[in-house]
């Protein structure tokens, strides 16, 4: 059947993004792991914060990789990317991490003070 990673995470925004993040995530629909992205209801303060959670099969890792990766991408109206950060655990006891930066997304180890989701604690 394959095995799950937890993930969760955000990317921040601008609010007048709003639109085109909802475009994106539209346009990468899945039935069941769509349900794991959360965009608060309304507006507040100036940060649009888009989280994602769920635990999802390894296989469709990708897919949410790249919904991510193509929220790195945008640009707000003053030129800046988007930031976020990820965290990724699996059935192996594995966390990794996605940092979005620079309009990237860069997969590395899990910061040691994260791993506490797999350590068995």
């Amino acid at each position: 059947m394959g095995m799950y990673v937890g993930v969760r995470g955000w990317v921040e925004f601008t609010h007048g993004q709003r639109e085109v993040v909802e475009q994106v995530l539209a346009t990468h629909h899945h039935d069941l792991y769509s349900a794991g992205w959360a965009i608060p209801s309304r507006p507040f303060n100036w940060t649009l914060y888009v989280f994602y959670g769920g635990d999802i099969r390894e296989q469709s890792v990708d897919w949410l990789r790249a919904q991510v990766a193509e929220l790195a991408r945008l640009v707000d109206a003053d030129g800046d990317r988007p930031v976020g950060f990820f965290l990724l655990t699996d059935e192996r006891v594995q966390a990794s991490a996605w940092t979005v930066q620079d309009g990237d997304v860069r997969e590395g180890a899990a910061p040691v003070e994260l791993r506490w989701d797999v350590a068995g604690n």
